[in-house]
């Protein structure tokens, strides 16, 4: 018995000792300009957004860029220990220029060393969404009901579109990217800087949240901060999704 007890402390040792970065800090891109077109979209009910590029060459729009400057500013306003010292991005135009932003108004403000770069991964690209990227929901009704039906029956979490991916299939690449994350930013203060979904996906897999609650959440807004802290061997949620930066 009493060398049962000793291998599971050693197990609850191990567990307590795992790296994980101090605090963890996660934001959506700005406001891009495919956020402006599909707005108006949904208000007008249009078939199609004037956007020819690739989902990821959008960029910010100037709203976009205002609240990346915003965040850049809360960024040097948190505690010195809270502070990131290492920044993980999406390789996509809008959380590239999101965080390029934001790391100059911190470092401007004197809350950043010169010597920190932004490190981008693929794994916190935006949900690829196969032959339904870049539709309206009026034009995913109209060119695709058999399609919008079965999405509608699966529900978000599960159903993949045909070439693209669910909601799980996310959560996949963004529990990798936290193991190496963890891994590599032990005792660290970090930003992430991703989109929508894969904000969501974080705060499924580090909270641990049923289908329920996940589908429950508001949608992640634009430049919003959430907020996790080391403790006893987990990364615990402090807040989520605020804007109260955001001028």
């Amino acid at each position: 018995m009493a060398e049962l007890t000793s291998v599971i402390n050693g197990h609850r040792l191990a567990a307590s000792l795992r790296p994980l970065p101090s605090v963890l800090i996660a934001t959506r891109h700005g406001e891009s300009t495919a956020n402006v077109e599909f707005r108006i979209a949904a208000e007008t009910g249009a078939l199609t957004v004037p956007i020819t590029s690739r989902d990821a060459d959008i960029p910010l729009s100037p709203h976009g860029r205002r609240q990346a400057r915003d965040l850049g500013r809360w960024w040097a306003g948190l505690p010195v220990a809270d502070r990131p010292r290492a920044v993980w991005c999406s390789p996509y135009v809008r959380t590239a220029e999101t965080a390029r932003i934001a790391l100059d108004r911190a470092r401007g403000l004197g809350a950043v060393p010169d010597s920190l770069a932004v490190r981008y991964d693929e794994r916190l690209r935006d949900r690829e969404l196969g032959v339904l990227e870049m539709l309206t929901a009026a034009a995913i009704e109209k060119e695709h009901p058999v399609e919008a039906a079965r999405r509608r029956k699966m529900g978000e979490l599960y159903y993949r579109p045909p070439g693209g991916e669910s909601f799980l299939d996310v959560a996949l690449r963004v529990r990798s990217f936290l193991r190496d994350l963890c891994e590599e930013e032990d005792g660290r203060a970090v930003l992430v800087v991703a989109h929508d979904c894969t904000v969501l996906m974080l705060r499924y897999v580090l909270d641990r949240l049923t289908e329920p609650e996940l589908l429950d959440l508001r949608a992640v807004s634009n430049c919003s901060t959430s907020l996790w802290r080391s403790q006893a061997g987990r990364l615990n949620p402090e807040h989520w999704n605020s804007v109260a930066h955001l001028t």
